[in-house]
């Protein structure tokens, strides 16, 4: 009797989240390599490749101050993909699938209402927002994913006082912890889930079980002291993050320039901006009876993303996407309104949101080059150095040229020595070991003295760099250009790159005479 009686209260329910689940994963997958390799993408490939195949490098991603959850799991399975992209990416599209489910329980959870629930997961499976970067093989769609769930069971311990759920926040906060520096803020908001908390009494039980999920969370983080170079996470976070200071010397630099950025440059592109709207409604609506819960998600949406405002050094959209689920759930309670004008305008931002979201969505999948993106989202995942256009397809070349002269080694050295280059090109060559790909620096005017032994030496000899880094005379130099690959051109003719550059960046493919 029960089992029926749930599957006739959610019968429409499960159908539906199925139908969203489906579209959610087609949208996800489709193309799903369509956008270049990303710098950072290439890093964390190249370094699951490393740690899968070397078991004393299993920390390796320590080396540069980075925690290595993604790549743990991404090296188990890399190898077993012809994809190393592909394989990347196919994670982040797990974790967002995991991010949209937690949505609709969080939701739930706090409102105990199935349509709030359904229309929040459609906001978060068509913002081109996170539509972006669950596509993309970067750890901030995994980060959300725990991010989401701590919130969940930190409510859930909240509600019932149980060691069993603060144990399972602790392992979810340590994933996340294991996974980006941000985690961190996932801790630091979970007392705030105590304001559910209606008696006295439930409310000292409640510092115990922090306790507990504080120790689990840490005991997990701990780990990574079995690595080399630990103590890089805190220098690295350095880098990124301004004194605490700051607040009292200059506090409205950066907070001012980079909310611009957040308010008048970010949402309006990739919210797009009817979420705002969608948003401000859903804070008025029933403030009387769920104060509570909306206090909640405020403090999960607006304190991180004011304080990684008012600190960070290097500011960019995906190092807030973990505060977008907290908004897109107070975007779906706007569904509960029952005056008629606040009615009208919440279906009438909706369905603003999801055409403009449709369209947006409809260039990333088809054209990334026509998305309206912001622009640093631009310039860094298609018009600059940073983008991979070209290196698949010089990958492809070099495995054909191996084919053909099977006894002839082949050595590429490309620009820098980390990023991009060389280690966008060493991870598509990750099983052609008579393939050498080495690093030759940057700003090249002449070939490097260790692609000229190369050559001498009597192997085909390859170097590979983008336009604005190569000063030299090809001609000159001995070069024969095999292949140019230019990258989407660039859009704001205003910025320092298109002066100094011109107005399109080329990847260049060069073969040593």
């Amino acid at each position: 009797m029960r089992v029926k009686k749930f599957f006739k209260e959610w019968k429409w329910v499960i159908l539906g989240g199925v139908g969203i689940l489906l579209f959610a994963l087609l949208i996800r997958l489709y193309h799903l390599t369509l956008i270049p390799v990303f710098v950072d993408e290439a890093i964390y490939i190249r370094w699951a490749q490393v740690m899968g195949a070397e078991p004393t490098l299993r920390f390796l991603p320590l080396s540069d101050g980075k925690q290595p959850l993604f790549m743990w799991f991404l090296m188990f399975y890399i190898k077993y993909l012809a994809d190393p992209l592909f394989a990347g990416r196919i994670l982040s599209v797990i974790s967002g699938i995991g991010t949209m489910i937690g949505i609709f329980a969080v939701s739930y959870l706090l409102f105990k209402n199935k349509i709030i629930s359904v229309v929040a997961t459609i906001i978060y499976t068509l913002s081109p927002f996170t539509l972006f970067f669950d596509r993309m093989a970067l750890v901030d769609a995994m980060l959300t994913m725990f991010g989401i769930w701590t919130l969940f069971f930190g409510i859930l311990t909240a509600k019932t006082q149980r060691l069993d759920m603060a144990i399972i926040a602790g392992f979810l906060l340590g994933g996340g912890m294991l996974t980006k520096s941000p985690a961190i803020f996932f801790l630091l908001l979970l007392p705030v889930t105590w304001i559910l908390v209606k008696k006295p009494k439930d409310l000292i039980k409640l510092i115990p079980l922090f306790v507990v999920t504080s120790t689990v969370g840490y005991g997990m983080y701990n780990i990574l002291r079995l690595g080399p170079n630990f103590n890089l996470v805190g220098s690295r976070n350095q880098d990124y993050i301004l004194p605490i200071s700051h607040l009292w010397t200059n506090f409205r630099d950066p907070l001012i320039p980079h909310l611009i950025d957040i308010f008048i440059k970010w949402f309006p592109k990739m919210g797009p901006w009817p979420i705002l709207l969608l948003g401000l409604i859903g804070l008025m609506v029933g403030w009387k009876k769920y104060w509570r819960e909306k206090l909640i998600l405020i403090a999960c949406w607006l304190g991180p993303l004011f304080i990684l405002a008012e600190y960070g050094k290097v500011f960019t959209v995906r190092y807030i996407l973990f505060t977008f689920p907290a908004l897109f759930i107070l975007s779906a309670l706007g569904i509960l309104s029952r005056n008629k004008i606040f009615k009208v305008f919440y279906y009438l931002f909706l369905g603003l949101f999801i055409g403009m979201a449709l369209i947006f969505d409809y260039h990333l999948l088809t054209n990334p080059a026509k998305a309206d993106l912001p622009r640093s989202e631009r310039s860094g995942y298609l018009e600059e150095w940073t983008a991979g256009d070209g290196i698949r397809e010089i990958a492809d070349y070099l495995k054909t040229e191996e084919l053909q002269n099977p006894k002839t080694k082949i050595v590429v050295g490309t620009e820098g020595y980390f990023g991009t280059l060389p280690d966008g090109l060493q991870m598509y060559l990750n099983t052609n070991p008579k393939i050498i790909v080495i690093g030759v620096g940057l700003d090249l005017n002449e070939i490097p003295i260790s692609l000229q032994e190369s050559k001498l030496a009597g192997n085909k000899t390859y170097l590979v760099i983008n336009e604005s880094r190569f000063g030299g005379d090809p001609d000159k130099l001995g070069l024969k250009l095999v292949a140019c690959y230019p990258k989407a051109p660039r859009r704001d003719k205003k910025s320092k790159e298109f002066y100094l550059k011109g107005p399109q960046e080329v990847l260049l493919f060069f073969e040593l005479k």
